[in-house]
């Protein structure tokens, strides 16, 4: 398009045309202006009535109007969808409006709804308040009337002048009280308060407790009829407040001045609760003191006792030994003593027959049940002789290993059986038995056992024994021997007897109407049962329920078995019981007690189980520069073997434990890193893989787990039913530790005649053999003047030319020592020869 001037114009299509400037503007801020050219666009408009629907003008009810004002090129199909199309988006927007009119109308139906909701819980809660406020003002005027029926009491009782302060009424000019049935004003009173005052009378009255009205929650709060009632000091300090406030004194709270115990340390909820203060005022009071705690932060016993003076309380100082006060019972009445079965402990050496005649006595087959015949455990047996009498008896091994178990056992005994066999008479353990028992200061009788053997001789074992100062009755002593066989039976009676004779005469008593009190025997952990603990009962009876404490250990009795495997309910004086119900195993020779909560079990084995704990710190630290320095110098000069222990009950645990510290020297030793009851598990193989340390188990065995972990580590696990063999091996490997020792053999000595100087060789002595023989391999030693001054070995030994390997005495032969070259003659040639020695531990 171009304009008259003949340049180009940009134009649109449609009506007539405006010129114009428009100015473009390109990269790099380059611009040109040009000129356009604007035409209107027409618009057709439709004639009036043609686009109406009218009679059948067309085939669709619509008038096209006239085709000659219609827009170019739109043809009558073409304008008759277009009238259609506009048709339905006008209905489409009636629709839509008369939706978001009904959208409308359901919003504010719904806005309406929900304030109506809010304003009914508005009124409901307003009228649960009214409510409220009305029983508060009814149940304020109950205390007004008590108030006023305590104040009378008072004045009734008080002196005249009080009578007088009563009839002018309380301060203030108020009317005197009403009497009984009339309003405070002194009127008759109205149809409602007699109608009040009849129902609250019911209440009161003597119509068998009926109450009028509805239960309040203060009088809920504070019993109610058959609930907790007031104590007497209560009403009395109820009355007093009321007289006081009827005479118009001041009412005060009286300050009640505790003694308050302050451990060593305390929690400031606990110190609190002592003091029956609130908390937040103690918090407060450390607060104003620089301390910003909470109730449940721990604070020191100086800042617990400032903070109780400040309060207006004594301080009571305890230590935590204290919690273990609530175990201390007052000593026995003799009224409430009765007689009770004597415990009888059977001692002796090794394979002298303690078991064999026990179960002579109980006619039942234990040897059979122990690992090589050897008793590992100690086991309590109750016996009943043909008399009636009862006998507990406390079988204890005889290996030197179980002297701490043999010690427990004459700890808790009152006769000691002492066996020595006829054949072998007085061992190692029967004299440290001996000792034992005289520790114990218990009576001992001597059961000399094997008789029936042809090299029995009781009169060796009788003399032996005046070597350790027991002196049996045949001898003119006080000691009761009796000689028996476990094997015939032989003597048994006799012995029972004997056994009688000695508990009768030690008139033993106990009280079985109190808490009980016991000891450990021996403990171990039950896959099935858990942890179990063989009880001795010393006094007391003890109950299926009781709650105790053991050692480092709590728990609550589930279940008590006997010697025989029957379940029972309770276990009195003398009677050894297995005990179920253990957060733990004790350990054995612990003392059980029975106390009334298990909060107080819990309390005593925690400080138990934390002053163990400290003692243990305590031993294993060094406290002193030398200490650390001597203790360095041992650990570089000492060579350790670890191993881990799993036993099956911690009487034998505690023996290996003493037998592998017994076992070593100055170079090497033998370190449990743990020692435990039960099953070997997977952190017992991770602690020996970490310290490349074998795992021993006596009597227990490694779970699945354990043995796969310890298949892939490469850990060893050694199985030991008796412990011999255990110690034993345990000796072999640790003396696979120790270095060889090196003996030296002087094997001959040589004098030097002369020296002589040869070219590529050096110095060369001529000698003479004086005695054994010289060779080349062995080694040499320079004497001069009896004193070594070089310790080598020999470059050259040649007898005239020849290099030979010996040479024997009274022969002549040249020597020339390896780097070193200082010789004269008449120095001496010592030679010897060294060999290792393998070394192993006793």
């Amino acid at each position: 398009m171009s304009d008259q001037d003949g340049k180009k114009t940009l134009g649109v299509r449609g009506g007539g045309s405006r010129p114009g400037n428009v100015k473009q503007s390109f990269s790099h801020g380059r611009t040109k202006n040009v000129v356009v050219e604007t035409k209107r666009k027409r618009v057709v408009a439709p004639k009036p009535g043609a686009g109406s629907a009218g009679g059948k003008g067309s085939g669709s009810g619509v008038n096209l109007g006239d085709p000659s004002k219609r827009p170019a090129g739109i043809s009558d199909a073409e304008m008759e969808r277009r009238l259609k199309a506009l048709q339905a988006a006008k209905a489409r927007e009636v629709e839509e409006t008369a939706q978001r009119e009904r959208e409308e109308r359901e919003r504010e139906e719904e806005r309406q709804r929900r304030r109506e909701e809010a304003e009914q819980k508005e009124r409901e809660e307003r009228e649960r308040e009214e409510a409220l406020k009305a029983k508060a003002e009814e149940e304020e005027r109950q205390k007004r009337e008590a108030e006023e029926a305590a104040k009378r009491a008072a004045a009734a009782a008080a002196a005249p002048a009080a009578e007088q302060v009563e009839d002018r009424g309380p301060r203030g000019g108020a009317a005197p009280s009403a009497p009984r049935g009339g309003k405070p004003g002194g009127g008759a009173p109205d149809r409602n308060d007699r109608d009040d005052r009849a129902g609250r009378g019911k209440g009161r009255g003597d119509d068998g407790g009926r109450r009028a009205g509805k239960l309040t929650l203060n009088q809920a709060l504070s019993g109610g009829e058959g609930g907790r009632q007031k104590s007497l000091a209560a009403m009395k300090r109820k009355q007093e407040r009321a007289r006081q406030k009827a005479m118009g004194g001041p009412v005060q709270r009286e300050k009640v001045v505790r003694d308050v115990q302050v451990p060593e340390a305390i929690t400031v909820g606990e110190l609190a609760n002592r003091m029956a203060e609130r908390v937040a005022d103690v918090v407060k009071a450390l607060m104003q003191n620089g301390m910003m705690v909470t109730q449940n932060q721990t604070i020191d016993a100086d800042t617990a006792e400032l903070i109780v003076e400040d309060f207006g309380h004594h301080v009571v100082r305890v230590s935590d030994a204290d919690v273990e006060q609530v175990i201390e019972s007052a000593d026995d009445k003799p009224e409430d003593l009765v007689n009770r079965p004597p415990v009888i402990t059977v001692m002796g050496h090794v394979d002298h027959g303690k078991t064999s005649l026990l179960d002579a006595i109980r006619n039942a087959k234990v040897v059979s049940g122990e690992a090589g015949g050897i008793t590992q455990h100690i086991g309590a047996y109750q016996v009943q002789t043909e008399g009636g009498q009862l006998l507990t008896f406390l079988d204890t091994p005889g290996h030197a290993a179980f002297t701490s178990m043999r010690s427990r056992g004459a700890q808790v005994t009152d006769i000691v059986v002492l066996v020595v066999a006829a054949d072998d008479a007085v061992m190692p353990q029967t004299v440290e038995a001996i000792n034992h028992a005289k520790a114990a200061k218990v009576p001992m009788i001597v059961a000399i056992n094997k008789i029936d053997k042809p090299e029995a001789n009781p009169t060796k074992v009788r003399t032996d024994l005046l070597q350790h100062e027991v002196v049996v009755e045949q001898m003119s002593g006080d000691v009761q021997d009796v000689e028996v066989s476990a094997h015939t039976g032989d003597g048994l009676d006799d012995l029972l007897e004997a056994i009688a004779l000695q508990a009768e005469l030690l008139e033993l008593k106990a009280n079985p109407d109190r808490a009980a009190q016991g000891a450990v025997i021996e403990a171990q952990l039950d896959v099935g049962r858990g942890p179990v603990a063989t009880v001795l009962i010393q006094n007391g009876t003890l109950h299926q329920g009781d709650i105790f404490v053991v050692g480092e250990q709590y728990g609550k009795v589930r279940a008590l078995v006997n010697d025989k495997g029957d379940r029972v309910k309770e276990a009195g004086p003398s009677v050894p019981v297995e005990v179920l119900g253990l957060n733990g195993t004790p350990e054995a020779g612990d003392v059980l007690n029975v106390v009334s909560t298990e909060a107080q079990a819990r309390e005593i084995a925690e400080y138990r189980a934390q002053a163990a704990k400290d003692k243990r710190a305590a031993a294993g630290a060094a406290t002193t520069l030398e200490q650390l320095m001597q203790r360095a110098k041992e650990d570089e000069n000492v060579t350790e073997m670890p191993i881990v222990v799993k036993a099956d009950v911690q009487g034998s645990a505690e023996a290996i434990v003493q037998a592998m510290e017994k076992i070593g020297n100055d170079e090497v030793r033998v370190r449990v890193l743990h020692s435990g009851v039960g099953a070997i598990t997977e952190s017992d193989i991770g602690l020996a893989e970490a310290s490349g340390a074998p795992v021993f188990g006596f009597n227990v065995r490694a779970n699945a787990p354990a043995r796969n972990s310890a298949n892939q580590k490469g850990v060893e696990i050694r199985y030991y039913s008796v412990i011999y063999d255990l110690v034993d091996d345990v000796k072999a490997a640790a003396s696979g530790l120790l270095s060889a020792e090196i003996r030296e053999t002087f094997i001959g000595y040589a004098q030097i005649k002369e020296v002589f100087k040869v070219s590529n060789v050096g110095k060369v002595a001529g000698c003479l053999v004086t005695e054994g023989v010289a060779r080349r391999s062995a080694g040499v030693r320079l004497l001069r003047d009896d004193v070594v001054i070089h310790e080598g070995t020999l470059k050259t030994l040649k007898r005239f030319k020849d290099e030979v390997a010996e040479v024997q005495s009274g022969q002549e032969c040249g020597m020339a020592f390896e780097n070193y070259e200082d010789i004269r003659p008449g120095d001496v040639i010592e030679i010897f020869e060294r060999e290792e020695v393998t070394r192993t531990l006793a």
